[in-house]
C-alpha cells in the first residue's frame, strides 16, 4: 500500500481495506506496508515498530524528517532504507554543535574538486566556507574543517549501497581520531556526497561534545 490515506486506514482497521488477509497467502502482515512520500507519521511509526524499534515523539520527529527527505527522491522506501535512516539518527545527539545546511561540489576532468559548505551552529548562526581537495569528498571535509576548526585524523571511510538501483540509498561510515580517541559518524542518503558530509559532521559533533560538553543550566540565585 502506497496511498497515505489508504495506508492509514489499513493500519487502523485492516479488514475494511484488505480484500483478503495477506497472512492467508503466506505474506506476513508486517510486510504488506510500502512506505512512500505520501505515507504519514502513523504508517512510519508502525513500520518502525515492526522492525522492533521503539521511538519517543522527539526521535520520531527527526526520523520522519529524514524519511521525507529520502522519500522525495525515491518511489519507495524499504526496510533497508529505513534501517539506514534509523542508524544515522541514532548517532545524532540532541544538542549537537553543528548541522549541515548546504553542500555544493564542483569537480571534473580539468578542474580541481571544490566544495562549499554552510553549517548552522547550536545558536542558529550560519557559517559558510569553501575548499579545494584531492577529490570531491576530500574537498567537502576540508571545507568543513575550515568552519569547525578542530584537528583530527580521518582513519576510516567506507561506503555501501543499502538498496539497489540508480536511486539507491548509500550509507557512509567514517571514523576520525583525536587525542587518542576514536569517533564514528554514519549517514545515509541517495547522494553519497551529502551522506559523506553528514557522516563526517556527526563524528565531529561527537568530538566537539567530548571536548566541550554542555554545561547544565542552573537557576539564578
Amino acid at each position: 500500500h502506497s496511498s497515505g490515506i489508504h495506508q492509514d486506514g489499513v493500519l487502523k482497521l485492516r479488514e475494511t481495506y484488505e480484500i483478503m488477509d495477506p497472512a492467508d497467502i503466506g505474506i506476513p502482515t508486517g510486510d504488506s506496508i510500502v512506505l512512500t512520500k505520501v505515507s504519514g507519521r502513523h504508517g512510519l511509526r508502525s513500520r518502525i515498530s515492526d522492525l522492533g524499534v521503539d521511538l519517543d515523539d522527539a526521535a520520531l520527529d527527526r526520523v520522519y524528517e529524514a524519511f521525507k527527505d529520502v522519500a522525495d527522491r525515491k518511489d519507495e522506501v524499504d526496510d533497508r532504507d529505513l534501517q539506514a535512516i534509523l542508524a544515522e539518527q541514532a548517532s545524532v545527539q540532541l544538542h549537537d554543535q553543528w548541522q549541515l545546511d548546504l553542500v555544493q561540489v564542483s569537480a571534473g576532468d580539468h578542474s580541481a574538486p571544490t566544495a562549499t559548505v554552510r553549517l548552522i551552529d547550536r545558536d542558529g548562526v550560519e557559517h559558510q566556507d569553501a575548499a579545494i581537495g584531492t577529490g570531491p569528498v576530500d574537498a567537502i571535509y576540508q571545507a568543513i574543517n575550515r568552519v569547525v576548526g578542530i584537528e583530527n585524523e580521518l582513519t576510516e571511510f567506507s561506503v555501501k549501497s543499502v538498496t539497489e538501483g540508480i536511486d539507491a540509498v548509500g550509507e557512509v561510515t567514517i571514523r576520525i581520531e583525536a587525542e587518542g580517541r576514536t569517533y564514528t559518524g554514519r549517514a545515509a542518503d541517495t547522494d553519497i556526497l551529502v551522506a559523506s558530509a553528514r557522516a563526517y559532521l556527526h563524528a565531529l559533533n561527537r568530538l566537539t561534545n567530548v571536548a566541550a560538553p554542555q554545561q547544565p543550566v542552573t537557576a539564578a540565585p
